[in-house]
């Protein structure tokens, strides 16, 4: 009996201190299938850039298909809405700037989704503003634009991209702050707009430094000044509007990345270390200077306190400007 009650014993104490395989962390078996990243505006503009510059690189870091997925419309609105009511597993990103981010819920009172329906990722790239002219009006610093503007109130124009975008309340806000009058001329995207201020139709105009400075090299526009607080290392010659009387106006664009939120910790903290890092490559870099356009890769909770900081600036801007959705 004595041997019995043993043997039952060393079994019973194998069992217990069998050791169990390791569980999977949550997160690491992600992705088991291709990725979307939802872009809300058509192909060739800035966050479709970036989105793709994003999904070409991280494809074969995860293993899995990265795939932009263009929804525009209605100001970004459409796949904003979109990427909110994603199921929150990681398989679904988002591109998410200015507009859609900070702009739009202080506009629109019906909008179908709300900054804390995302988790932030990381913001990826500043996109600065630069203020230009069309060549053929008398000016060629921000303080003679003023003084035109007010000999001729109401007389000067400047175009945008749509009402409540960022092209239009940056502008907006620049003629509240300068205090002049300049009338809006809405266009139903950039290059539109860019394409009357080349023929002369409209005065003014402010829009990414990508967009500008190859119209600028080539003597189709004028810039004056530059929206960022400091001076672009890609074009240092151009000043900023704040150094040219108007300290503190500082208002940009940017882009950055996203998931719905609810998505895993370990899968959105996964995506922030690689995409910081990968910002970080020579080759990205050189890519983005090509482009125009400071990276960022900055951390989760950064990025986080970042936009509670635009969002507050531009519901300000809102108000300031007194821009109204038609």
């Amino acid at each position: 009996m004595h041997t019995v009650i043993t043997r039952s014993v060393i079994r019973l104490l194998a069992t217990l201190f069998v050791v169990a395989p390791a569980m999977p962390a949550l997160g690491q078996d992600w992705p088991a299938k291709p990725v979307k990243i939802i872009v809300p505006f058509p192909p060739g503009q800035g966050a479709d850039i970036v989105g793709r510059l994003l999904a070409e690189r991280l494809s074969p870091v995860f293993g899995q298909p990265f795939i932009v997925d263009n929804k525009p419309g209605a100001g970004s609105m459409v796949g904003t809405a979109l990427a909110a009511k994603a199921p929150a597993d990681g398989y679904t990103l988002f591109i998410g700037g200015t507009s859609a981010m900070v702009i739009n819920p202080h506009l629109f009172h019906n909008l179908e989704y709300k900054l804390s329906d995302f988790a932030p990722i990381t913001n990826v790239a500043l996109l600065p503003m630069i203020i230009c002219v069309t060549p053929s009006l008398p000016v060629h610093s921000i303080p003679e634009l003023v003084a035109l503007a007010k000999e001729k109130p109401g007389e000067l124009t400047y175009g945008s991209s749509g009402n409540g975008s960022t092209h239009h309340l940056i502008q907006a806000l620049f003629a509240a702050t300068a205090g002049i009058e300049i009338r809006h001329v809405p266009y139903k995207g950039s290059a539109a707009s860019m394409a009357d201020l080349m023929a002369g139709r409209i005065s003014m105009l402010a829009d990414v430094l990508p967009a500008v400075m190859p119209q600028v090299r080539a003597g189709k526009v004028r810039a004056l000044g530059i929206t960022s607080g400091t001076r672009s290392p890609f074009v240092p010659e151009l000043p900023t509007v704040a150094e040219q009387g108007y300290p503190g106006f500082e208002p940009t664009a940017w882009a950055g990345l996203f998931a719905p939120a609810g998505t895993p910790e370990p899968i959105l903290q996964r995506l922030n270390v690689e995409v910081v890092k990968l910002l970080a490559a020579p080759d990205v870099q050189h890519r983005f200077k090509d482009l125009s356009m400071p990276t960022i890769a900055d951390t989760r909770a950064h990025f986080d306190a970042f936009l509670k900081t635009e969002y507050a600036r531009w519901g300000d801007a809102v108000k300031i400007s007194g821009a109204k959705v038609e």
